[in-house]
């Protein structure tokens, strides 16, 4: 069966670090594009970054240029999200999911169960 298991959320001041992991199971991850998505409360889910099955990265948010960086680890079928520089508009829940190119929110087909990051000093 297919699963994302994420983890890495969690609470830090501004101008914090954190390192969210998104391992999978029952797919190979380096065969499919992986974004990272967030939605924050009361706002609309958003695009953040995505690496496609060459290694390439995509922004969808010029917001993480700079502070996020999106890596994966073939040989322990996971994603990383490294989040530097962390701001409070950064407070949201993140989600890693599976698509076939990094595009829009119609390629992707499976996705995770989401993690918190709040931001806040």
């Amino acid at each position: 069966q297919l699963q994302f298991v994420e983890s890495g959320g969690g609470s830090v001041q501004p101008g914090g670090s954190l390192r969210l992991s998104c391992a999978a199971s029952g797919f190979t991850l380096a065969h499919y594009a992986i974004g990272w998505f967030r939605q924050a409360p009361g706002k609309g889910r958003e695009g953040v970054l995505c690496i496609s099955s060459s290694g390439g990265t995509t922004y969808y948010a010029d917001s993480v240029k700079g502070r996020f960086t999106i890596s994966r680890d073939s040989a322990k079928n996971t994603v990383y999200l490294q989040m530097n520089s962390l701001k409070p508009e950064d407070t949201a829940v993140y989600y890693c999911a599976r698509a076939g190119a990094c595009g829009g929110f119609g390629g992707y087909d499976y996705w995770g169960q989401g993690t918190q990051v709040t931001v806040s000093s």
